[in-house]
């Protein structure tokens, strides 16, 4: 028998779940898992199942659609290896992370290329077996360099998401819009504070007594899109902000990758710019 994962979103009201029950009962499967969310201010009710047994996702998906109201939003999902690319820059470590935890088998996941707009992580990637493609952006405005990177990720067939470890460009909104719902970028800060460049050095500047990182889809506002991890570590007087900045990247590898470990999960809901993670 196998394993699918059922996700439903839709306003809140009363047997939602005795409904989804139900017809997992008719169509003779076993629910192994069930997690569920209302969000009272905005009346909107989120769910997560994972059922076992043989069944038509076709079928399955339309009995569940025959019991719940129209502005239900259903997924009905066979796990498998979601396939992704990886954009980078210069710096190794969110990069590496992710490489390391793919090689180890804790990802599911396909990584189909490391995209950069530098050549310097090619040595380290090609350890991977991974192929890496530099796409400079020397002597072209950003759009020409975008589209020529969107040219480039567009020769692979169904991206699931791209991943931004440490790519330090701003991306355009044509960008965006082209992959939309599907980027995940690892921001050097706890947001929302200290945007922007050279987030350390403002924490230093303040005399913070907490750094973090931040993992959040992107939106076309900086910075600003659904977060879906983060996390913080003590510090105190005696840090540099290069201490801090080294301190940081240990922080920001690890909430990278258990953002993307969420997303390939499917545990990840996004509305109202915000976040439900089962």
């Amino acid at each position: 028998m196998s394993q699918y994962r059922v996700l439903i979103e839709a306003n809140d009201a009363k047997g939602i779940v005795y409904k989804v029950s139900t017809v997992f009962f008719n169509h003779n499967l076993n629910i192994l898992s069930n997690h569920e969310f209302v969000d009272k201010e905005n009346n909107r009710f989120f769910m997560r199942s994972v059922v076992d047994g043989d069944v038509d996702l076709t079928e399955l998906e339309q009995s569940l659609n025959n019991v719940l109201s129209s502005d239900t939003s259903i997924k009905v999902i066979a796990p498998k290896k979601k396939n992704i690319i990886i954009m980078a820059t210069k710096e190794m470590h969110a990069l590496g992370d992710i490489l390391v935890r793919h090689e180890a088998g804790e990802l599911e996941a396909n990584i189909l290329a490391v995209v950069s707009n530098y050549d310097k992580l090619e040595s380290f990637v090609s350890k991977f077996d991974i192929p890496y493609i530099t796409v400079s952006h020397e002597n072209l405005d950003r759009e020409e360099h975008e589209d020529k990177i969107i040219e480039c990720i567009q020769r692979y067939d169904d991206i699931d998401y791209i991943v931004l470890a440490k790519y330090m460009r701003i991306l355009t909104p044509k960008f965006v819009e082209t992959f939309e719902d599907k980027i995940i970028n690892i921001h050097h800060s706890f947001l929302p504070a200290f945007i922007g460049a050279n987030p350390y050095k403002q924490a230093y500047d303040r005399g913070v007594k907490i750094i973090g990182a931040t993992s959040h889809f992107v939106n076309n506002d900086l910075d600003e899109g659904p977060i879906i991890a983060q996390e913080v570590i003590h510090v105190d007087h005696a840090y540099s902000w290069k201490d801090m900045q080294r301190k940081g990247k240990d922080v920001e590898k690890i909430v990278l990758s258990r953002a993307l470990k969420l997303a390939l999960e499917d545990r990840i809901f996004v509305h109202a710019n915000k976040t439900v993670i089962f």
